[in-house]
């Protein structure tokens, strides 16, 4: 996912700051992926093959006797996201230019999911164009506004500061009339803005989210993805035990799986630096965005965030952990509107 590059889970506990009318932390933190989320079972390729014959090519019994597919194949991965779209969200044509991100489909879903119970009014989620809702940052892969569109009805604006990942967008929507028809694509012209330049005079967002740039270089990105296939391997074996030696010996030389451009990946001062412009510029709309929202890669990052957010009077702030395997990961949402006229302004939806 592409954002500025700058130049330079429910109940849960409640933690009060010094000041409690002006900042909530409320931090939820659920054991799997959301109630909601269609992929709880893992993936049936058996029904995805035959959704996306293309994908058998990729498709093969790992250590273990399971079908699966390398994940450090990019093509592999690519194909498997393509026929998840397909199958359980109705996406055709879904495509994205070499080396760009090719995001996990059932993390990025859980951050929606993780949305819609926010934005819900008296503990009913909302569907419906009544949300609208920005992404900052949807890259080529366009995967927030897709799987929004698709599963709540919701209507996106999508903005990016890569004309290739905002024309790749476009052409996906252009396959998909119901995603063309709830989907505005605007291109960021000043890296140095995130909100300046897309959210118009007196246009209103129920909420923003951003997936941002986690990684200070390529060199750390690089060093990301060999841990993370490190990280899968010694799982596997410990779940399996010898079974899985094997695989563990085969993955000594991972590729970036994921792909991605550098403003996809990293920015200088990472994802501390990211959010820090993020959260002075929201300050600027706090009357037009009912809550802004972003993911958090790494724990020791909130704490600056809540200490920038509690200076800018925020007036509340919440943190949800989502668990996807292994990987714990949050959901940062900030908002600058009371209470009270948080609630008038979901009424008024």
């Amino acid at each position: 996912m592409s954002r500025s590059n700058f130049a330079g889970r429910a109940k849960g506990r409640t933690q009060r700051s010094p000041n409690p009318s002006k900042t909530i932390l409320n931090k939820v933190t659920p054991k799997k992926l959301h109630p909601r989320n269609a992929h709880q079972q893992g993936y049936d390729f058996a029904k995805l093959m035959l959704v996306m014959p293309s994908l058998r090519a990729f498709v093969r019994a790992n250590p273990f006797g399971n079908l699966s597919i390398d994940f450090a194949d990019p093509q592999a991965v690519k194909c498997l996201n393509s026929a998840l779209l397909l199958s359980d969200y109705q996406i055709n044509a879904w495509d994205i230019p070499s080396g760009y991100l090719c995001p996990p489909v059932p993390g990025r879903v859980d951050y929606l999911h993780y949305i819609a119970d926010l934005l819900a009014d008296k503990g009913q989620v909302i569907h419906g164009p009544s949300i609208r809702v920005l992404d900052i940052g949807t890259g080529a892969n366009g995967i927030y506004p897709l799987l929004g569109i698709q599963t709540y009805g919701w209507q996106f604006v999508a903005s990016d500061i890569d004309p290739v990942s905002i024309d790749n967008v476009a052409n996906i929507a252009r396959h998909n009339p119901n995603v063309q028809m709830n989907l505005q694509l605007r291109l960021q012209s000043n890296p140095e803005h995130i909100f300046h330049g897309i959210i118009e005079k007196h246009e209103r967002f129920d909420v923003t989210m951003c997936n941002p740039p986690f990684h200070r270089s390529l060199a750390q990105a690089a060093a990301g993805s060999l841990r993370k296939v490190t990280n899968l391997a010694k799982n596997q074996q410990q779940k399996h035990g010898k079974k899985s030696q094997n695989l563990v010996a085969t993955q000594t030389d991972p590729k970036l799986n994921f792909g991605g451009q550098k403003a996809e990946l990293w920015c200088d001062g990472g994802e501390v630096q990211f959010l820090t412009y993020m959260l002075n510029q929201s300050k600027e709309y706090a009357s037009q965005v009912l809550w802004f929202s972003s993911l958090v890669s790494k724990y020791e990052n909130l704490k600056p965030c809540y200490q920038l957010l509690k200076h800018l009077a925020a007036t509340e702030v919440k943190t949800i952990e989502m668990t996807q395997g292994n990987k714990v990961t949050r959901i940062l949402a900030w908002s600058f509107i009371p209470a009270n006229l948080r609630q008038q302004w979901a009424s008024m939806r």
